[in-house]
């Protein structure tokens, strides 16, 4: 194929899977040059390590080798910026399979110091909140129902 057409059927194909995340580990179980000799697990227990921002950065100029380092960060900054800015706003954010973003608001109510017992009151909030896909759900749950 020559240089500057269309993508041949297979790299599209390998596009399409890293587009739905299929060739991305959900945890950081690979190794990333020396970054694998220094990470902590994510939740005591549960046997999963922490991906971290730069080790996902690193992953997926792993899996596009005609990307620079700074447009791979540029790309992921700009997703999180996005994520993070349609939040702010209120929207919901939704990928399909992976899951939907989206804030809730706790309303303002009288709480209790632990230590003192006095009670305080706690303003109201608006927190972050993740609901998984079916297809990630499934994905960590090994198909089962």
């Amino acid at each position: 194929m020559p240089p500057g057409s269309a993508l041949s059927f297979p790299a599209r194909q390998e596009w399409k899977n890293l587009f739905y995340m299929k060739d991305l580990p959900l945890t950081a179980r690979g190794s990333f040059g020396t970054l694998a000799a220094v990470r902590q697990p994510a939740v005591a227990g549960l046997g999963g390590l922490a991906m971290t921002k730069s080790e996902l950065i690193l992953r997926i100029g792993e899996l596009n080798p005609h990307l620079y380092h700074r447009d791979v960060e540029r790309i992921v900054a700009t997703i999180f910026e996005e994520i993070a800015g349609a939040l702010a706003r209120g929207d919901r954010v939704e990928l399909r399979g992976f899951g939907a973003f989206s804030v809730k608001h706790r309303d303002a109510r009288t709480g209790r110091n632990p230590r003192t017992g006095d009670t305080v009151e706690v303003s109201r909030k608006v927190i972050p909140f993740f609901k998984t896909g079916k297809q990630l759900r499934e994905r960590l749950n090994g198909g089962q129902g």
